[in-house]
């Protein structure tokens, strides 16, 4: 039997089911990294993106035994996560009318690089603006890179929804970001 850091993650996904006690460990160390920045950009809330990835590996390895291998296991996690911050999101509504309140966000070097400090408010602010399946589907695609089809896997729908998602998500980026450089614009 292949070591943990040579196994695939469909091997550490029946390994844990079969009750290997390090299996999930090792799908944790190689997915958390991703899935904290995609919670980060889907909630644009630190702590809130905390719970979720929380809540969302705690979902997948209390439901490992239900991943039927259709998916990647990258795609499955995507998926728990992601939907772990829309129920974050939902039960907590003002978190994204406080996207765009500088006291709150985490910048390094705010003094520095004021400029980009200042672009990726703006962004963060418009994004929360978006209706929600049209945020999910920018920051995964996007911001991530993700394939489409591997998004629209993620989200549950089809490749040509996520399509016209992003299509019209960056349409409404572009209006919300041009308003914001207008002198005296606002989001």
């Amino acid at each position: 039997m292949a070591g943990l850091e040579d196994a695939d993650d469909r091997d550490l996904m029946a390994r844990h089911v079969a009750g290997d006690p390090d299996a999930f460990g090792e799908i944790f160390r190689r997915h958390r990294d991703r899935l904290w920045a995609v919670a980060v950009r889907t909630t644009g809330d630190r702590e809130l993106a905390a719970d979720a990835v929380q809540d969302g590996f705690v979902n997948a390895f209390r439901r490992a035994g239900s991943y039927r291998g259709d998916a990647a296991v990258s795609t499955w996690l995507h998926r728990i996560v992601v939907n772990a911050c829309i129920d974050r999101l939902r039960r907590e509504r003002d978190v994204l009318r406080r996207a765009g309140d500088a006291a709150e966000l985490d910048i390094a070097d705010l003094h520095d690089r004021h400029g980009e400090a200042e672009t990726g408010l703006d962004v963060r602010a418009a994004l929360a603006r978006l209706p929600e399946h049209q945020r999910l589907a920018l920051v995964l695609v996007d911001m991530h890179g993700m394939p489409v089809s591997q998004a629209a896997a993620t989200l549950g729908v089809a490749e040509g929804t996520i399509k016209s998602r992003c299509a019209r998500g960056r349409e409404a980026l572009a209006q919300l970001l041009g308003a914001v450089r207008e002198p005296g614009a606002s989001l």
